[in-house]
């Protein structure tokens, strides 16, 4: 393992690479080439990338993106910077396969959706999709289609998931940036397995453009990055206003690419060794530990506390199978043929919901949001770990057993994520530390409603104390 980060150009933060375009010091095509190099180089053993362009085609769209610095165009936040999106939002040109055998020969996309439009109005230039689990289910990624995802850490494990190809594209130094979704943990397990930031950010943030009712704040999209700062970059480029979106509520995307600096002196932390009781593997809880240390000797102040999370269990997935059901239920009663059992056992169970359940499981919704701001009031965030175990061996389908529990669903294992999921407040996971065999550990800090800014800033505070953004894999 190296413990110094790399100076080649696929090392960059996206912050250094884009003033660097802009600049005219490095050029949009030496960028591209560069990270194209580094999938050529690794991707066959991580599999991140799927679907990917042509080379060819890559380069001229960097050389497209050159010639606008040469006519002194405005240019976006994010111009020259090679992107991929994960494999379950349209970008026009790919196929959308959502990691499915029933979607494998699905025809290029016609049309961006709100995300991939608002990456290249800000000067991205997209190159493929990263991989996913099917539909996005669980939070370990592999599916029929690409097969699964390892974590550049060590190659007989897991990237996590669902957004595992963005978060090992990431690791591997394969992208500067990448994005994801998460209802149950989809952006935080991959990014505590492969040792990047992803932020799960305050519902209405990013416009989903998802199907079903534009009205639930449960499945989100964010920005994933190897640093607060550069998730805050992306976050700036495809936050904001729209219309076919009713809660969106950011009116200056643009303030999320200038972070406040953040004493961490002045921070009073809600400390969580295990979010309410739940599991946490022992070298989980060893690097948590250390990093309350650590975090400590910078001034911050730690005190042990956390909401009330009962019965968060029973609303999230009551929820969860509803959504499954109003996003699956059409294509699934159409033809069942070539889907993974557990979606289909989701759309099942969301379909036999009650009115009755549903109701009850969005009143739990409002009073965890409430307990959670109420500890917030007194908190600058809550600190809790970002998922129970080291990142899993690649022969599990899910985590059955952690601590000596074993669990009977695949969803049960997430529920470090799923109980801050429906207080729907941002929670961004962080980098801790290793375990003594080397594999990374994430910390989940959970922020104020609406208050995604400040926790990217406090992010980055924490980085700079803890310093395990900059340790790089051996590939």
């Amino acid at each position: 393992m190296s413990t110094s980060a790399d100076e080649r150009l696929h090392w960059w933060s996206a912050r250094d690479l884009a003033a660097a375009i802009a600049r005219r010091d490095l050029s949009a095509r030496e960028v591209m080439q560069a990270h194209l190099d580094r999938i050529e180089e690794v991707n066959g053993r991580i599999n991140a990338v799927v679907s990917q362009l042509p080379a060819s085609s890559a380069l001229a769209l960097a050389d497209e993106a050159d010639e606008a610095v040469a006519r002194g165009d405005d240019l976006g936040p994010l111009h020259g910077l090679p992107t991929a999106v994960k494999d379950l939002m349209d970008v026009r040109g790919f196929p959308t396969t959502h990691g499915s055998a029933a979607h494998r020969s699905a025809e290029p996309a016609t049309a961006d959706c709100v995300l991939a439009a608002r990456l290249r109005r800000s000067g991205a230039v997209i190159i493929g999709k990263t991989n996913t689990p099917e539909h996005g289910l669980g939070t370990l990624t592999f599916n029929p289609v690409f097969g699964t995802t390892v974590t550049p850490w060590d190659e007989q494990r897991h990237a996590g998931g669902s957004s595992g190809g963005a978060a090992a594209a990431l690791a591997a130094g394969m992208l500067p940036i990448a994005d994801g979704s998460d209802s149950g943990g989809s952006l935080r397990y991959p990014a505590a397995f492969c040792n990047v930031v992803g932020l799960r950010p305050t519902p209405g943030t990013v416009p989903t453009g998802r199907r079903g009712d534009g009205w639930s704040p449960h499945g989100v999209l964010g920005p994933m990055a190897r640093s607060s700062s550069d998730a805050g970059l992306l976050l700036s480029a495809i936050s904001g206003i729209d219309s076919g979106w009713p809660q969106c509520w950011v009116k200056d995307p643009a303030g999320f690419a200038g972070l406040d600096e953040v004493d961490l002196r002045g921070v009073r932390l809600a400390w969580s060794n295990d979010a309410g009781g739940l599991e946490v593997d022992p070298e989980v809880r060893a690097v948590h530990a250390a990093a309350r240390t650590a975090l400590e000797a910078a001034g911050a102040t730690i005190v042990a506390a956390e909401p009330d999370f009962s019965r968060a269990d029973a609303a999230w997935e009551a929820i969860e199978m509803f959504e499954f059901y109003l996003g699956g239920h059409a294509a699934v009663d159409l033809d069942p043929t070539g889907y993974r059992e557990d979606y289909l056992r989701n759309v099942e169970q969301g379909r036999r919901t009650t009115a009755a359940e549903l109701a009850e499981a969005l009143s739990l919704r409002t009073e965890l949001f409430r307990r959670t701001a109420g500890l917030l009031e007194e908190h600058d965030a809550l600190v809790l770990p970002a998922a129970p175990v080291p990142p899993p061996a690649k022969a599990l389908e899910w985590v059955p057993e952690v601590a000596g529990v074993s669990y009977d669903r695949y969803f049960r294992w997430q529920r470090m994520a799923n109980r801050i999921t429906v207080t729907e407040h941002p929670a961004l996971v962080t980098p801790a530390g290793f375990t003594a065999a080397g594999l990374p550990v994430g910390l989940q800090v959970v922020g104020r409603y609406r208050g995604d800014r400040a926790l990217l800033g406090l992010g980055t505070a924490i980085e700079a104390a803890l310093g395990h953004t900059k340790r790089r894999p051996r590939l």
